[in-house]
Order: C-alpha cells, then structure tokens, then sequence
C-alpha cells in the first residue's frame, strides 16, 4: 500500500497516500464532529463552523486567506456531513507547507469576528431558503427526520433559521471545546506528498489542540414514519425508504448492493420499469446509505401528481421481485459499477485523501483497494437478496412533497410489501 500513518503524542493521526505521478496534493483535516453530534440548542452548529472557517484568523483575514491560497494557483473548501466536518486545501506538492498552514490557522486560530458571524448566518439563511425552494433537496430532509423522528441525525444539517439566528461566540467556543480534539482529528494528504514532511508540519502547526476525549453522538433508532408536505407544484417528489445497514454490521456490502442491482443505473429494475415502459418518471433511483450505526434504503422519484400512486406501486413490487429474484447478472453488473466508481474516485488525490480519512474514522485503518473489491467479490445471489427482503421488511418511510392526494401514505406502503 501506499498508505502511511502515523499516530502524534497528542491523539492526532496523520495519513498520506503518495502518487508519485503526480504535481499536485489534496490535504484534508477531518474532526469526527458532523450535525448529528450536536444538543439541541446547537443544531446548525456544525455547519456555521465550516462557514466560519475562511473568515479570518489572529494571523490572517479572510481576504488574505483567500490570496495566498490563490497567489499559489490552490483552492479551499469545506463541508459538513452527518458524522464529520472537513477542511480541504489542493496546491502544487510544493506548496503543502502553505496549505497545511493555512487549514491549521482556520482550524486553531480563528477570530469568529462579530460582524462576520452576523453577514455568515445571514448567508446560512439563504442557503436554507434556497433548500426550501428545491423540493428535490427539501424532500431528503423531510425523509431523515420520519425515518429518525426528534433525533440528531434525523435534524437537516444546515439548522433550523431560529437557531442559526441565536448563535454567537460562546456557542461556538463551546461546540469547539467539546468536539475539535486531537484524537477525533485526522489530518490527510494525497498526491505529491511525502509523508515524513507532513507528519512534522502537523506536529507543529496542529499542537494547540485539545487531547481530550470527544463526547460521542447519541445512539440513533431508526423508527419510520410519513411527512406529507402539499405545496402547488408541477411534480410530486417522492422518497420511500426502510430500515438500512450500519458501516460494521454483516450485511452492509449486501445492503449496498442490493440497492445498487434494484435501482443504481440505467439498466436496474427500478429504472427500466418506471421510466422506460411505463414513462412514469424522469428521474429515479435507489440508494442506501450507512453510517456509525444505522442505515437507510430507499428510493426517490418525481413524478406527475397523478401517476403518483400507480410510480409508488410499481417501484415497491420492483424492489419486493428483486428480493426474490435477482439474478446472478444483474448482481454482477451491481458489483462491475461499484468496483468503478471505486477505482475512478482512486484516481483522484482528493478521493483519495478523504477517502482514507474516512476508513480510519471509521474503521480505524486504512482499507486496501484489493480489500474493498473483495467485500464487493465475496457476495453471492443469497447474499443481496436476503438483505434486500429484511429491508424491505421494515418499518416503511414515506416522505412527499407537492400535489400528494395519490400518494400511498405508510400503512399502504407497507401493505404492499407485506409477506416479503
């Protein structure tokens, strides 16, 4: 492997993943912190965090972040998930001195200036009216919080406009305290690095953070539920989903698969009977998605209002036949276009820098490319089907936005399915 870790005195792991082929390097600092790590009163927090990232420091203000980063031909970025927050820089091989430099100080000396906390919330403001005004983006959150009714992880990422409005300094020097901790911080490279020279920048630039232990997410239980959301639209937005996979239970890969083979591509059970005979939808696919300890399946389309009960009906006997009767091609092909989106995101440093960071955060090791394609390898037909049919099997979650009168609400749903 090309894989080198190592572990500071302060908790703090460094990872790099070298491609000597390459000029250029991808960093990352990845806090094991996301949205469902947050208390109620600080839903939103996490994402305020990477918003305040680039908007000054003791040593740099925000328009000097933006210049010398730039000055070197690089670029910054950030982003908010569930389970983690990063910090993305990508410069020349030679420049990694500058980026990881400039991530420490947005990351350890940030001043969260009053005034630019006030023009960023207003900015998160229009990021979440801009949510509201896309169904195809609102409808997931609505699913998440039916699927995880009054939990964390079931809370939409960006906050809420009454919460974001409330934060100030004490907030976050507070939400920073708890969670940015050496331990729960990963520091990534990819691409023209050299592992011995990032190890000692970070061990430098990153030692003001803090060595204790950071307080984990509450457990999540997967309840399901319906949120039916009328509004006048021209489409009816529909997710139904089920109980999923955690990253470490048994049955993941054959999760993942499942939903992959039933309805990941063009040629899917999903797509080929929804859209190509019957012409009910533009759009629809199914997924499933995994984290620390729960999971969730399911499905999305958008539809016309009328044709949203016989979409419902059709997608769900789709997925109720695949459990019973997936065939060895259809699995093949399943695991053929996971094994290159796996190999394609590899030839890409900042892949391959966030995806490291995330194995070891999850897994607590990096995962070999021959690892990952053998999980993938080792499934059999039983294997994804007998997902499949205990997915299927659970507790249904319906989330609708736009005209929903033909929408099958829960009960129905689940009807359906019955005796799989």
């Amino acid at each position: 492997m090309s894989v080198e870790i190592t572990t500071l005195a302060s908790g703090l792991r460094v990872v790099t993943d070298a491609m000597p082929h390459l000029k250029t390097a991808s960093f990352g600092v990845f806090v094991g912190a996301g949205s469902r790590h947050e208390r109620t009163h600080e839903h939103g927090l996490s994402h305020l965090l990477e918003h305040m990232a680039f908007k000054g420091t003791r040593r740099r203000s925000a328009r000097d972040i933006a210049e010398e980063i730039e000055n070197a031909g690089g670029d910054l970025n950030a982003e908010t998930s569930v389970e983690q927050t990063a910090y993305l820089a990508r410069v020349l091989g030679e420049d990694a001195g500058l980026a990881l430099d400039i991530l420490a100080d947005i990351l350890t000396e940030s001043q969260f200036d009053a005034g630019e906390l006030e023009r960023e919330k207003g900015v998160i403001l229009q990021e979440i009216g801009a949510v509201e005004d896309a169904p195809d983006d609102l409808i997931f959150d609505l699913f998440t919080s039916a699927a995880w009714p009054e939990q964390p992880i079931g809370r939409p990422i960006l906050g809420t406009r009454e919460r974001v409005s409330a934060f100030d300094r004490n907030a976050i020097d507070g939400y920073l305290r708890h969670h940015y901790q050496a331990g729960a911080t990963i520091v990534a490279g990819a691409g023209a690095v050299a592992h011995a020279e990032i190890v000692e920048i970070s061990a430098r630039r990153f030692e003001s953070l803090g060595r204790k232990e950071s307080p984990a997410a509450s457990p999540a239980s997967y309840r399901g539920g319906e949120i039916l959301l009328k509004k006048p639209l021209g489409q009816t937005h529909i997710v139904v989903g089920f109980e999923g996979r955690a990253v470490h239970a048994d049955d993941h890969d054959a999760a993942h698969v499942f939903a992959a083979a039933a309805g990941g591509g063009m040629s899917s059970r999903l797509f080929q009977e929804v859209r190509e005979k019957r012409g009910l939808a533009y759009s629809i696919y199914s997924f499933h998605w995994a984290y620390s300890d729960v999971g969730l399946m399911g499905f999305y389309a958008g539809t016309s209002p009328k044709d949203a009960g016989e979409l419902m009906a059709a997608a769900l006997d789709c997925l109720a036949e695949a459990a019973a009767t997936l065939s060895e091609e259809e699995i093949q092909r399943a695991k053929a276009q996971m094994k290159v989106s796996l190999l394609t995101a590899l030839e890409s440093s900042g892949a391959r820098a966030q995806q490291v960071a995330r194995q070891i955060l999850v897994y607590g090791r990096p995962l070999s490319t021959q690892e990952m394609i053998a999980r993938i390898e080792r499934l059999n037909v039983a294997d994804v089907r007998a997902a499949g049919a205990a997915m299927l099997g659970s507790t249904p979650t319906v989330a609708a936005i736009g005209r929903t009168g033909k929408v099958l609400d829960q009960a129905r749903v689940a009807r359906r399915l019955a005796g799989i």
